[in-house]
């Protein structure tokens, strides 16, 4: 009988670097081929390494991985985005979702959905309202999954120095996919940190 793969959820480390920029090229590729513009000006890749790096160095960085530790997806969570949240958003109640990527080979295990549950169970314990994301502006079939998972779209910015902008929040609580957690870390090292234990 085969057996059922299992995905983990631990924190990225530097020398995921590599596979992590692997992983943003596979999807690049992925979204040329879907004919969105997302992430199509060669800067962003220079610009992802430096912000990956920052975001692991200060802990904000997660990766899924399988038995073999390998790279399946990545999410980092980050500071409000003063080019669109305001203070009329009540930023401080919201857990903000940046850079959820799922490697083509992990399609169909539901990585990003249960990502954002992971996120809406961290956000509750920090007593939190929301979880938040921007996404590319034209990128209409990011926007139709978001909304499938329970995001509504609040309003759409379009400051002339971003490609992002269209805004959208979920509830905390009432995961999508209660029945199938992520196990936050490692097979020999189950121990959630922050009290979140998949």
């Amino acid at each position: 009988m085969k057996s059922t793969p299992t995905e983990y959820l631990r924190p990225a480390r530097a020398e995921d670097v590599k596979a992590l920029m692997a992983l943003r090229t596979e999807a690049e590729k992925w979204l040329a081929s879907k004919g969105t513009d997302q992430w199509s000006d060669p800067e962003t890749g220079a610009k992802a390494i430096t912000k990956w790096r920052e975001s692991i160095d200060e802990g904000r960085a997660w990766v899924v991985v399988d038995d073999a530790d390998r790279v399946l997806a990545t999410v980092s969570r980050g500071p409000v985005d003063r080019d669109f949240w305001t203070d009329d958003d009540r930023p401080e109640s919201a857990l903000y979702l940046y850079k959820l990527i799922v490697a083509r080979c992990a399609a169909g295990r539901q990585l990003g959905a249960r990502l954002v549950d992971w996120a809406s169970s961290l956000a509750t314990l920090e007593g939190r309202d929301w979880v938040r994301i921007d996404t590319w502006r034209t990128n209409t079939g990011l926007h139709g999954y978001y909304e499938r998972l329970g995001f509504e779209h609040i309003r759409t910015e379009s400051p002339a120095h971003r490609r992002s902008g269209w805004l959208a929040q979920r509830p905390v609580g009432a995961p999508s996919l209660p029945d199938v957690p992520l196990h936050v870390g490692i097979p020999a090292q189950r121990v959630a940190p922050s009290g979140i234990n998949g």
